[in-house]
């Protein structure tokens, strides 16, 4: 093939991408973020395989999510050097990657603008079952302790208020940070919850942090809004920086990261850790699968039943330590 048609070929690779990446957002409605996370799969696919017959058989494919799978087995002094050397896929990383090309692949046939049906011949590797990482209810109050006493610095009533949300509510870190004023009801004890896929969910707030809430908006949040002298949109952000500006996801993992180590916790520990225990504990509670599922915001019950096989570890964890004869 000459070098003029392989250009052709990686060429219409990339419109097929643009197209389908357009498609998303238009015609699907998925969140900037998600799209992303297609974007960065997808690229990373056409830069591997380049322009060989992407269009009319699986195997580039195929090809790519076996050296993919196979590096993170391959012995580092084995492995070829590569400029485009991207460090083993986790299982779940793969996953992701290979439902990212077979979607791609799903549009491109349907669209017309492959007459191959490459992504019937593209199977999903197993899910792996890694059962969630969470904290005990005596740790969670340590942590919550050493994100912020009762000391009037303003950073410190913002990133209390900030993990006892997170806590409280069971929310995704994204989630956590896209609340305006406008979503906090602290007369109803809510707030309102824009999730994957822009759906709406209502989630309540516990008083301990309605509490810390009320002092966050009444005593730190106006200070800083003012600062940015920028007439607010749906009341402005929640969580704020001390200039006034939506507080950025890696700023609020820095407050987790932060009080985690304050705790004398695991480095692991994370906002999701948070989300993890909230349904944990919830279920170890007595609470009903389907309401924490609806508090979580998953689409699937699957995604929620996770947490059950989480509790029943912690329930063989206390047997093992406690029984005689265990």
């Amino acid at each position: 093939m000459t070098r003029s048609r392989l250009d052709a070929r990686r060429a219409s690779l990339d419109r097929a991408i643009e197209d389908y990446l357009v498609h998303l957002r238009v015609e699907r409605g998925l969140a900037p973020a998600t799209i992303s996370a297609y974007r960065g799969d997808l690229r990373d696919f056409a830069g591997e395989v380049g322009s060989a017959g992407w269009d009319s058989t699986p195997d580039p494919a195929l090809r790519y999510l076996q050296a993919r799978s196979a590096r993170a087995a391959t012995p580092a002094r084995r492995r070829a050097p590569s400029r485009r050397a991207t460090g083993p896929l986790r299982p779940t990383s793969l996953r992701r990657r290979a439902a990212s090309i077979r979607s791609f692949y799903r549009f491109a046939y349907g669209e017309g603008l492959i007459e191959f049906d490459v992504a019937s011949h593209l199977d999903l590797p197993r899910q792996p079952r890694l059962l969630p990482e969470t904290l005990t209810i005596e740790e969670t109050e340590r942590l919550l302790e050493a994100a912020g006493g009762d000391d009037a610095d303003p950073r410190r009533i913002r990133d209390r208020t900030l993990v006892e949300v997170l806590y409280a509510a069971g929310l995704r870190i994204s989630e956590a940070l896209r609340l305006d004023r406008e979503d906090v009801s602290l007369d109803g004890g809510f707030v309102r919850v824009i999730g994957k896929g822009d759906k709406e969910r209502l989630v309540p707030i516990g008083e301990i942090a309605l509490g810390w809430l009320e002092r966050y908006l009444a005593e730190v949040r106006p200070t800083w809004l003012a600062v940015a002298h920028v007439e607010p949109v749906r009341g402005g952000p929640v969580f704020l920086t001390e200039r006034g500006r939506r507080l950025a996801r890696q700023q609020a993992w820095t407050v987790v990261k932060r009080a985690a180590a304050a705790a004398g916790l695991s480095d692991r520990v994370t906002p999701h850790t948070l989300r993890h225990s909230f349904a944990t504990h919830l279920l170890e509670g007595g609470a009903d699968l389907r309401i924490v599922q609806e508090l979580l915001g998953h689409a699937s019950i699957s995604t929620t039943q996770l947490y059950t096989h989480v509790t029943r570890e912690r329930i063989r964890e206390v047997y093992a330590r406690a029984h005689p004869r265990a």
